[in-house]
């Protein structure tokens, strides 16, 4: 008999994306004011931009084969399978200051990005 104990995480924390607090709150406070409670964040890689490829960022109602699923503090993170290589590691933050607003994505896999920032290869 092996003392291995052998752990497998859920295919609920593949997607490897991290949520900041502040990014969690920012969120669990929009969904608040749509009032709604079925839905989740979806983040996604879509070809585009000048730099070839482009994050997307929305609220989802739909759960799609092959998703991967974390949650936040009751905030859901959704990151479909095509994109988990492109967003492995990567944090979403969200900053509210003088000279920045909104969400942000530190992405340890983009070798570069554009000049206006929306895009990435």
């Amino acid at each position: 008999m092996s003392d291995t104990v052998l752990t497998t995480e859920p295919s609920t924390r593949e997607h490897g994306v991290l949520l900041t607090d502040a990014a969690a709150l920012k969120v669990r406070s929009l969904l608040d004011q749509e009032g709604r409670d079925d839905l989740r964040l979806r983040v996604a890689v879509q070809p585009g931009g000048c730099s070839g490829l482009i994050y997307q960022l929305y609220f989802d109602e739909r759960y799609l084969d092959a998703d991967k699923v974390a949650d936040f503090d009751g905030v859901e993170v959704i990151v479909d399978d095509m994109s988990v290589p492109y967003l492995y590691g990567a944090t979403i933050d969200f900053k509210d200051t003088i000279s920045e607003q909104g969400f942000t994505i530190d992405n340890p896999n983009a070798q570069g990005s554009c000049a206006c920032g929306d895009s990435f290869h």
